[in-house]
């Protein structure tokens, strides 16, 4: 690190929050912690309330490494109150927080822009499940504003769609569904505009669910992913643009798969992706030379770079 830490003032690390990737966002966020202060800033654990921002007032704290997963964490909430206060935070602004949480608006944009991502329906009630059965099975179900698999289901066939939107439905009022893939799935982190080496990830479940994410021992990484470097090279220069279209700034993860012909669908973006043991963004960085208490700082390194776009 170059800088002198006592330039980033005290730092409010924000974690927990009330969504449900609460617990994750509290693992993440002990990981961030405990970097920080490996390398001598001046960090504290805040777990949000609907006094934060007089918490925040009343600490003195200088600036926000936001490490919430989830609804008004990670869709604009937290990031608007700090900008009312004038608190410099990590991470991508209030409409690509809020963009990129919202899987059918980010796929509108995307599709709007050109970029390859999946047909799909966005289910409100029963009077879309027609439209869901029209796009022909299997279907990937997932609520359209929550993270780490929360509320997914692979759907095979009409019988079990109501199940599925249903379940998908007790988190969210919009659920997606979405034409399913068959092939390699893959993430590329973002880092201050830079892409980092991507990851192939390979699991026996029938997707990369929560269990594959959080708790499973089978679930498989691979960096390097094992494609020709110019064919890594496009894919990553795709999520980037995939990146910047939905306004996202800072660091952040964008997940595709390829089809059976090779071809790349965009899935989904992270504005404030996982910092576990089992996180894909460490990974990545580690491929690329940079260890975990480096990616955090480089992360809080971003917050004196003045206004975002």
């Amino acid at each position: 690190m170059t800088r002198d830490p006592a330039e980033f003032g005290k730092v409010a690390v924000l974690m927990g929050g009330r969504a449900a990737e609460r617990e994750v966002s509290l693992k993440s966020g002990a990981a961030v912690l405990a970097a920080l202060q490996r390398a001598g800033i001046d960090a504290h654990a805040i777990d949000p309330g609907p006094d934060v921002l007089e918490v925040l007032r009343a600490g003195g704290f200088a600036r926000a490494f936001i490490i919430l997963h989830g609804r008004g964490g990670e869709d604009g909430q937290i990031q608007g109150a700090l900008e009312t206060i004038g608190m410099p935070y990590s991470g991508s602004g209030v409409l690509g927080s809020a963009i990129g949480m919202d899987k059918s608006r980010t796929k509108l944009l995307w599709m709007g822009a050109g970029l390859p991502t999946a047909e799909f329906v966005v289910i409100h009630d029963e009077a879309d499940l027609d439209a869901a059965c029209a796009l022909n099975f299997p279907l990937m179900i997932k609520p359209a504003h929550e993270g780490s698999s929360i509320g997914m289901a692979k759907v095979d066939d009409a019988g079990q769609l109501d199940a599925a939107w249903r379940g998908a439905a007790r988190y969210d009022a919009a659920v997606i569904a979405e034409r399913w893939i068959s092939g390699p799935e893959y993430t590329c982190a973002v880092l201050d505009g830079e892409a980092l080496p991507l990851i192939r990830l390979e699991t026996p479940h029938a997707f990369y669910d929560y269990e594959a994410k959080y708790q499973a021992d089978t679930t498989l990484y691979h960096c390097p992913c094992g494609l020709p470097a110019a064919r890594e090279a496009e894919f990553q220069r795709l999520c980037l643009r995939a990146f910047e279209v939905t306004g996202a700034s800072g660091w952040g993860r964008v997940d595709f798969m390829l089809d059976a012909d090779g071809r790349p669908s965009l899935l989904e973006i992270n504005t404030v992706p996982g910092m576990t043991d089992h996180s894909l963004v460490p990974m990545a960085a580690k491929a690329q030379g940079i260890d975990f208490d480096a990616l955090c700082l480089a992360i809080l390194e971003t917050t004196l770079a003045g206004d975002r776009a």
